[in-house]
């Protein structure tokens, strides 16, 4: 029961919307998406498809680095751990999808927590070269075991649900979405509970935290090992997506943009994932525009990868110096300027 704003427990108090105006929005939102393949062409369908993969993968990243204050460019090499361990799992066993995505979840996270161990007594830029090495490493793992196809990958059936080949964007919309759905609201609810802050404590000041209680190497290796199951249900569901795994399919530069999508969505906000990852998922097709447009758009096509990278680069720049909180604080920034219109000076 709420008194105005104030809430009578702390039950109310923690409720992730505690308003009817939230209730509402998050009705709107669930019809949307629930519409949405309904209205959409195939091309749009694939992008929404490869949004929520993206946005799944950066809300797991921003898990490590915008909470837990740990610099992480490791996150393509647990994708491909769990895109892997799909891909292994049903070509060789031919286990269910359920079972396949939370062995890739656990695969990636195992991998993880390994990587973390040097967490303890290196951080910052440091640790960065740390997860660098560890996708390197993933890299030549992939590219010279038999089981994982080589050089060449490996290739996929559809994945099969209740006897349906998923083998299109719209039914393939259905399994990415949802889990998508369920992995944010995972993220969102992580941080109010007791780990949630502990992870922000340790981002905040770290020496404090521990002075405080906190076991610094537990919760690391515990941030470590959400972000890369994150990492890892997103890999695979990338897996089914594409259905084609090789080990040019996790580059550093898939790095990159996830690091870019939490630096631009906003470090810290779950919000700032889904933004963060939507927006530099439609930077490439907006450069395919541009470049379509342009006289001798078909020759130019051959510099979409490296402008891409610089336009990550840039992003970054721009959004580390102007605006350090990312599209989520320009989107708080407006919804509290239309609360107070027209009495805003």
């Amino acid at each position: 029961m709420r008194i105005g704003t104030l809430k009578e427990s702390y039950v109310a108090d923690a409720a992730l919307f505690d308003s009817r105006t939230q209730h509402v929005w998050l009705a709107i939102g669930a019809a949307a998406l629930c519409l949405f393949p309904f209205l959409a062409n195939d091309y749009w369908l694939y992008l929404a498809c490869l949004v929520a993969i993206n946005v799944a993968s950066s809300a797991g990243l921003n898990i490590l680095t915008g909470y837990t204050g740990l610099v992480s460019l490791g996150q393509a090499a647990f994708m491909g751990l769990g895109a892997y361990t799909v891909a292994i799992l049903q070509l060789r066993w031919g286990t269910p999808l359920a079972l396949n995505l939370l062995a890739a979840g656990v695969v990636a996270m195992l991998g993880g927590i390994v990587v973390g161990v040097p967490s303890l007594r290196v951080k910052g830029l440091y640790l960065a070269i740390v997860t660098i090495a560890a996708t390197f490493i993933a890299h030549f793992l992939f590219a010279n075991f038999d089981f994982t196809g080589g050089t060449t990958g490996l290739s996929m059936r559809p994945a099969r649900v209740f006897g349906t080949d998923l083998d299109t964007s719209f039914r393939l919309y259905w399994l990415i979405v949802p889990v998508t759905v369920l992995m944010l609201f995972g993220a969102a609810n992580l941080f109010r509970t007791r780990i949630g802050r502990a992870f922000i404590a340790i981002r905040d000041r770290d020496i404090s935290a521990e002075v405080l209680g906190i076991a610094l190497l537990r919760y690391k290796l515990l941030s470590f090992g959400l972000s890369s199951f994150y990492a890892g249900v997103a890999g695979g569901l990338f897996a089914y997506f594409f259905r084609v795994i090789t080990p040019e399919s996790f580059p550093l530069s898939m790095s990159i943009f996830f690091l870019a999508a939490i630096i631009v969505g906003g470090m810290g906000s779950t919000l700032g994932s889904i933004l963060g990852a939507a927006f530099m998922t439609m930077v490439p097709e907006l450069l395919k525009l541009i470049f379509d447009l342009l006289p001798g758009g078909a020759d130019l096509t051959v510099f979409l990868a490296p402008v891409r990278l610089v336009i990550f680069g840039l992003l970054i720049i721009v959004f580390l110096v102007f605006e350090p909180l990312g599209l989520a604080e320009m989107w708080r920034r407006t919804r509290r300027f239309f609360h107070l219109w027209p009495f805003r000076n």
